[in-house]
């Protein structure tokens, strides 16, 4: 039965919620009466938005780029141990 609900979750997840939002204003992650998190529009100059995220410190919040490293990170096997020539075993 969770499985079944972690799957939907999932499915839900694939749909982008696009918004337009001022400088100053603000965007509630998770239910308003008790938010997982806020990201504000701190700064507008130019073609430079700057957002500030407000989430609880075990929650990772991270740049695209970075998160994609992270993934290539994790699925790259590690190495259990030194490869070294016959020459020296």
């Amino acid at each position: 039965m969770r499985e079944d609900r972690d799957d939907d979750l999932r499915q839900e997840v694939l749909a982008m919620l696009v918004i337009t939002r001022r400088e100053g204003e603000e965007v509630v992650i998770g239910d308003p009466s008790s938010p997982l998190g806020v990201v504000r529009v701190a700064v507008i100059k130019g073609d430079r938005v700057r957002l500030a995220f407000e989430f609880p410190r075990e929650v990772d919040v991270h740049r695209r780029e970075i998160a994609d490293q992270i993934m290539a990170d994790e699925e790259t096997p590690s190495v259990a141990g030194q490869i070294r020539p016959a020459s020296e075993a």
